[in-house]
């Protein structure tokens, strides 16, 4: 049973969990951990979606050629690289600020700029490798047992910053789905206004009933044989607005990119937010292919060079360069504490 209780002391933090997060490491993960049947399903998910992308993204992009992909990226100019970069550091240091708070939460003291390093490598590997919640799990396990922080913590945190990450993004895409369905969303995209207007108020509703939950429950939630206790509705403000602003700013990572007057920005994310769980759902790495059919599918109207070179500037800036230094970060640190393991 997997139990996140509120932490009462540095050693009481969360229950049970240890062998969770132990099934769920690379090393040790087994049938018990992903059933066979669950496999086969999450695969075939995968596959079809695959197959679905390759086919949009054929029917949207194949008349262009890499000449007109490389005009459209020349022409950002460094004001729109600089800033595409500036979001995304912004980005991490945001999900850092998440980590910290997990930490915390979990009953864990760290540095904050220990929690920022640790999130940084963490995040920016399993984006790019999927996964998320076990690979970044994982890596953290890795790097915070040099700080004395237990296995059990890792999970409590790694939970935290998945539910933060919902629970943001469900925030944003209904914040902006109302918004964009009051601007005529239909007239740039192929979501019609009533359906904008519909999925914005359940997203909101939902993450409402969360942080009602968060206030007024105290006993733990049970289902799926796990039980979890939700944290303080203060804990919970601060999840849903720095997660909500997180994934604002990694969407506008790809809307700067894009040619100037294309599709405004609320519309944009209308679209970005469930392309970000279609990738999620798609279980292929980072989502390629899988999350730019979902955008090419919802918005319309746009010219195809200079939506390909937004993709691929995302891809570079959001995946390819924080996986670059990460790597390199890890690699170093691990290094770094080999001669203190000989002595």
């Amino acid at each position: 049973m997997l139990t996140l209780d509120p932490p009462t002391g540095p050693d009481h933090v969360v229950e049970d969990v240890e062998e969770e997060l132990a099934a769920a490491l690379p090393e040790t993960q087994g049938s018990r951990f992903f059933p066979m049947l669950q496999r086969l399903a999450w695969h075939l998910v995968a596959f079809v979606l695959l197959g679905a992308a390759a086919y949009i993204l054929w029917r949207e992009f194949h008349e262009i050629s890499l000449g007109q992909i490389a005009g459209a990226m020349r022409a950002w100019g460094w004001d729109s690289v600089l800033l595409a970069l500036g979001l995304s550091a912004t980005s991490f240091l945001l999900m850092g600020t998440i980590e910290w708070l997990g930490l915390r939460w979990a009953g864990a003291r760290i540095a904050v700029r220990s929690a920022l390093a640790g999130s940084f490598i963490a995040s920016a590997i399993a984006h790019s490798l999927g996964a998320n919640l076990i690979v970044s799990g994982a890596i953290r396990a890795r790097y915070y047992a040099k700080h004395g922080i237990t296995l059990r913590q890792v999970a409590a945190t790694t939970l935290f910053h998945g539910f933060s990450f919902t629970v943001g993004l469900s925030t944003l895409a209904g914040l902006a789905l109302l918004l964009a369905g009051s601007q005529n969303i239909a007239a740039v995209s192929r979501i019609a206004n009533p359906v904008a207007d519909g999925l914005g108020a359940i997203l909101l509703a939902g993450v409402g009933a969360y942080v009602v939950l968060c206030a007024t429950l105290r006993r733990p939630l049970r289902g799926f044989g796990h039980s979890v206790k939700l944290p303080s509705v203060r804990v919970a403000a601060a999840q849903l607005t720095i997660g909500a602003v997180d994934n604002a700013v990694a969407a506008a990572i790809i809307w700067v990119l894009l040619p100037s007057g294309a599709v405004d920005y609320f519309t944009f994310v209308g679209a970005y937010a469930p392309s970000v769980v279609v990738g999620l759902v798609s279980h292929v790495p980072g989502g390629v292919g899988v999350f730019e059919g979902s955008i090419s599918t919802l918005l319309r109207g746009l010219e195809p060079a200079g939506l390909a070179a937004a993709f691929l500037g995302y891809r570079l800036f959001f995946f390819v360069l924080p996986l670059l230094i990460a790597g390199v970060a890890l690699a170093a640190d691990t290094v770094r504490e080999r001669p203190s393991k000989k002595i």
